[in-house]
C-alpha cells in the first residue's frame, strides 16, 4: 500500500466521519447552510490540492479537508428522499444513490481527458469548479421536511440501544469493507489478465454507469418485493458474483458479466440497506439513525483497500486477487445472512412476504 493509496483511504473513512454529530449540527444548522460549507470547503480541498508539492499536503486537502467537506454534503442529501417519500422510499433513495455512480463514470473520463491535455493541476481545479457549481445548486435545493428535534446531545446513542439497528450497523459496517474492493481492483485484475487497454481503462466507468441504473432498479423493485427482502437478495447475488464469477475470470467475456452482476446487485445492496433505516429506527431517529448506520462506514472505508492490498500482495507473486476477492465475497455473504436476520426480526419467518 502506497501512500498515495492511503489519501484515497482516508478520504472514503471522512467522508462518513461526521455521523454521530450530525443530528446534533442539523438542530443547530439548516442543511443549505451545512451544504454551503461543504461546497467551499469541498471545492477549496481542490484547488490547494492543484499547488501542492509533498504528500503530506495531499493529506490534508484531499484526504481530510475533501473528506470532511463530503460528509457534510452526504448526509444533508441522504436523510431528505427518506423523510419526503414513504411509498416509493426505495425508488427515491435508489435514485438519490445512483448519482455516485453517475458521479463515478462522468468523473473518471472528464478527469482522464483534463490529465491528459492540460495536466493534472489543471484538472484538479476544473473538478474544483464543478464540484462548487454543482454543491452550490444543492445547497439552494436542500429543504427539510420536518423541524429537527430540540434539547438533541451532541452526540445521540438511543439507537445504538435499538437491537435491530445494532444489526443493521454490523450490515453497514461489513458491507463497506466489502463495496469498495471492485472499483479498486478490477483494473489492475484487467492488466494481471492482460485484457487490451479499452477493458482496462473503462471496466470501473462501466461499473458505475451500471451501478446508476442497478440502484434505480432495485429500488424500485424493492417498494413492492420488500426492501428488507431486496436486501437479502442483492447481498447473495453479489457474494455470488465474486465468488463465482470473478473467482474463475480469465476472459474479457468474464469480467464484463462480473461488472454487470455486481453493478447491479452491489449497487442495489447499498441502496437497499440505506433504505431499511427508516423502517428500522423509526422517522423520528432518521436522522440519527442514518448518521449513525454510515459511520460504520468509516471503518471499511479506511482499512478495506488496504486489507485488500495486503491480501492481494500476500502471494508468491505479489498478485493474490483470488484471496482479496474471496474475502469481499465472504463479507457480503455475511452481509445477507445479517440482512435475512434483520428482515425475520422485523417481519416472520414467512418467505414470500413482503416485508
Amino acid at each position: 500500500m502506497t501512500q498515495l493509496s492511503w489519501i484515497g483511504s482516508l478520504w472514503y473513512c471522512l467522508c462518513n466521519i461526521t455521523g454521530p454529530f450530525y443530528i446534533y449540527m442539523a438542530s443547530k444548522i439548516d442543511d443549505r447552510y451545512m451544504l454551503a460549507v461543504a461546497c467551499i470547503l469541498s471545492s477549496l480541498a481542490m484547488m490547494l490540492a492543484s499547488i501542492t508539492n509533498e504528500v503530506w499536503q495531499l493529506y490534508i486537502t484531499q484526504g481530510v479537508m475533501s473528506g470532511v467537506g463530503a460528509s457534510l454534503a452526504w448526509f444533508s442529501c441522504m436523510r431528505g428522499p427518506q423523510m419526503w417519500f414513504s411509498k416509493y422510499r426505495g425508488l427515491a433513495v435508489g435514485i438519490t444513490m445512483s448519482a455516485s455512480g453517475a458521479g463515478g463514470l462522468s468523473f473518471s473520463y472528464i478527469a482522464g481527458a483534463c490529465f491528459e491535455t492540460i495536466g493534472y493541476r489543471w484538472a484538479l481545479r476544473i473538478i474544483g469548479f464543478i464540484q462548487l457549481g454543482l454543491l452550490a445548486v444543492s445547497s439552494a435545493t436542500c429543504w427539510r421536511l420536518n423541524p429537527p428535534r430540540k434539547n438533541i446531545p451532541i452526540v445521540d446513542i438511543q439507537d445504538l440501544k435499538n437491537k435491530k439497528f445494532l444489526v443493521l450497523f454490523f450490515i453497514h459496517l461489513i458491507g463497506n469493507f466489502a463495496f469498495y474492493i471492485p472499483s479498486g481492483f478490477v483494473p489492475s485484475y484487467a492488466r494481471h489478465l492482460e485484457l487490451d487497454s479499452f477493458m482496462r481503462s473503462n471496466l470501473s466507468a462501466i461499473m458505475s454507469a451500471i451501478m446508476f441504473v442497478g440502484k434505480i432498479s432495485v429500488g424500485f423493485a424493492g417498494d413492492y418485493v420488500g426492501r428488507f427482502n431486496m436486501a437479502v437478495i442483492c447481498g447473495l447475488m453479489a457474494c455470488v458474483a465474486h465468488l463465482a464469477v470473478w473467482t474463475t475470470a480469465t476472459s474479457a467475456g468474464s469480467m464484463w458479466a462480473f461488472v454487470i452482476l455486481y453493478g447491479i446487485f452491489g449497487g442495489g445492496y447499498i441502496a437497499m440497506i440505506t433504505a431499511v433505516i427508516t423502517e428500522v429506527v423509526g422517522i423520528d431517529h432518521l436522522e440519527s439513525g442514518t448518521g449513525w448506520a454510515f459511520f460504520a462506514w468509516c471503518f471499511g472505508g479506511l482499512f478495506g483497500q488496504p486489507l485488500a492490498s495486503a491480501i492481494v500482495e500476500s502471494g508468491s507473486d505479489g498478485e493474490n486477487y483470488r484471496g482479496a476477492v474471496i474475502f469481499a465475497g465472504c463479507l457480503f455473504f455475511a452481509g445477507a445472512c445479517a440482512s435475512w436476520v434483520l428482515r425475520v426480526i422485523q417481519g416472520g419467518w414467512r418467505v414470500f412476504k413482503k416485508v
